[in-house]
């Protein structure tokens, strides 16, 4: 990683295409190849975990495309529905 001294790119974060990222870490921003994950091999567990936060998206979908579901959701102040009801479903399915 190279760390930045420009004022213009100073606190970017993301990825630009899919050849630099940028990042910032501990108030300095460094920039990095694109991760290749294309040789990366998920295991069961992770597998297993990405299917069940699949199901709390599409769970967390179906209550914000339902107006009177969406109505009816208790949420805390400031926090939206779609992320209340993932992080229920998530917490609800271990």
């Amino acid at each position: 990683m190279a760390k930045i001294n420009n004022d213009l790119l100073d606190g970017a974060q993301g990825a630009v295409g899919k050849q630099l990222v940028f990042r910032e870490r501990g108030g300095q921003t460094f920039v990095s190849k694109y991760p290749d994950m294309s040789n990366v091999k998920p295991s069961e567990k992770q597998l297993k975990e990405k299917g069940r936060f699949g199901d709390a998206v599409r769970f967390a979908q179906g209550i914000i495309n339902d107006p009177v579901k969406k109505a009816n959701y208790k949420v805390k102040k400031g926090k939206s529905v779609y992320h209340t009801a993932i992080k229920d479903y998530m917490a609800e399915n271990k």
